[in-house]
């Protein structure tokens, strides 16, 4: 973004934030219920390996090898209403490894107790031992991945809070710089207005009318809720606008339009030319008695994004003059287009003493604005 300009006159954002995304819980549990069937039949089928080697299968054996694991495997998704409810307690951290301590123990002998049922065996102590070491293991590392999916879910859900905290700011943000912008167009107008009831009453009245119709349009945009307009009603309102400008600088004031016909129903933020307009009228015409031209172009390029370039023949300005410049006109214009579209969108200033000054504003491509 370039310098703002020494003028004093004048993705809304999108604010529908998602609710927290269930379907990844959805996700969760297909991959739980596939890692246990793919480990029940790897248990089950290298419980076949001697029999398979002699030629033989049991079939109820392997059966009954996956059944038993029906149990740990319920048994251990329980565990995933209990982290959420370690986490509504908010308890400290050596509270809720005692409880998964406990927990763990229970579950190793719970699920350890079909295989003592259906596989009963003369081994030593260690043969047992073992077996509860692992399952106590099993369910910690189940208890830790439902802990760090909860923690990602916390995380996601106090990004989704900032963000639409941070909409909450952009969107006061943008209506304190609309509502900015307002009273400068209102106030400037009326001023042209009443200078030309000195010299030409009958223009005056006429630019009273022209000026109504200004004004609907924009508490139109206020009223709607929305800022959003098209290329073509904005390049009407600065029409109206410069018609009434033209009632009072007469022959110093000339118009050329270079306008992309294409490019009409680009919607853009109501306000985003006229300050732009309304700015050279202000330096290249207001303070000269010498004509001069006020050049209009819009541009949709292959990518759809719009620009809009205002030159004029004034006497310019020196850059750092325009970088120290108190004026808000295009500082304005330029912080909406940073709340709105971020980097996508631009401002640049041309301008040096002695060849007139030239701002341009790209806005991106086409997005369903109009449509909501």
């Amino acid at each position: 973004m370039a310098s703002p300009s020494r003028s004093p006159t004048g993705d809304n954002p999108r604010m529908n934030t998602p609710p927290l995304d269930k379907p990844r819980h959805s996700l969760m549990w297909r991959i739980y219920i596939t890692v246990w069937l793919a480990y029940a039949v790897f248990l089950a089928v290298a419980d076949q390996l001697d029999n398979v080697a002699d030629g033989r299968f049991d079939a109820g054996r392997f059966a009954l090898t996956i059944a038993s694991l029906l149990p740990s495997a319920v048994l251990l998704a329980m565990v995933w209403p209990l982290t959420g409810w370690l986490e509504g307690r908010d308890w400290r951290m050596p509270r809720v490894l005692t409880v998964h301590v406990v927990a763990a123990s229970a579950f190793a002998i719970v699920a350890q107790g079909p295989f003592w049922t259906f596989f009963k065996a003369g081994k030593p102590l260690s043969w047992y031992i073992w077996p509860l070491l692992y399952h106590a293991m099993t369910y910690l590392l189940a208890a830790g991945i439902f802990h760090l999916i909860r923690a990602g879910d916390r995380a996601h859900r106090q990004a989704l809070a900032m963000k639409e905290a941070q909409n909450l700011v952009i969107a006061a943000e943008l209506s304190a710089l609309r509502n900015r912008l307002n009273p400068h167009f209102l106030f400037n107008t009326l001023h042209s207005i009443i200078a030309l009831t000195q010299r030409n009453p009958a223009a005056a009245q006429a630019a009273l009318f022209q000026f109504s119709d200004m004004l609907r349009y924009v508490l139109d945009t206020e009223r709607n809720g929305s800022d959003r307009v098209t290329l073509d009603a904005e390049l009407d309102f600065v029409r109206d606008y410069l018609e009434l400008e033209q009632l009072r600088l007469g022959a110093r004031l000339r118009v050329e339009w270079d306008l992309d016909e294409d490019a009409g129903d680009h919607p853009l933020p109501a306000l985003s030319l006229q300050p732009l307009v309304e700015n050279s009228i202000k330096h290249a015409f207001n303070p000269h008695s010498r004509p001069g031209v006020l050049r209009i172009r819009t541009r949709r390029d292959a990518d759809g994004a719009l620009t809009m370039t205002v030159r004029d023949s004034g006497p310019g300005a020196d850059p750092a003059a325009i970088a120290a410049s108190p004026g808000l006109g295009l500082r304005t214009i330029e912080r909406r287009l940073q709340l709105d579209y971020g980097s996508r969108a631009a401002l640049r200033v041309e301008s040096a003493a002695g060849i007139g000054f030239c701002v341009s504003v790209t806005i991106p491509a086409i997005r369903e604005e109009l449509a909501a």
